[in-house]
């Protein structure tokens, strides 16, 4: 079984940068550019890690985060957020929503895949 990630990033230069670096590490990565359907096809691809934008058309990174926690099979899935804001309210927004980890752009691409790879110990096969 491959490694199964969801981005949901509106901004087409950074999901094409985060889907070359994660192929480059293994990474099946199936991209969403909106919100609005982003938890009925989380839930149907069921991945090993969901990567989530803030700002987004359709829902927020917030709507869709509280839309997989309320759901018992996506509870746990581990849900790395990524925002240009980086405004201590939204990290802990984020964290009381139940986000697994919050990284604010611009990052560097080992941060991100260290993140990648601790947030899907064990998950992955």
């Amino acid at each position: 079984m491959s490694k199964h990630v969801v981005l949901v990033e509106d901004e087409t230069n950074i999901a094409e940068a985060i889907r070359f670096l994660l192929g480059r590490d293994g990474w099946r990565v199936e991209t969403l550019a909106n919100g609005g359907n982003a938890a009925a096809v989380i839930r149907a691809a069921q991945p090993d890690l969901v990567m989530l934008d803030v700002m987004l058309p359709g829902k927020t990174g917030f709507e869709i985060l509280a839309e997989l926690r309320s759901d018992d099979s996506l509870a746990d899935l581990p849900v790395l957020m990524l925002t240009a804001r980086g405004q201590e309210r939204d990290r802990d927004m984020a964290l009381k929503a139940g986000v697994s980890r919050f990284m604010t752009k611009p990052f560097s691409n080992e941060e991100m895949l260290t993140a990648v790879r601790e947030l899907t110990v064990g998950r992955v096969s």
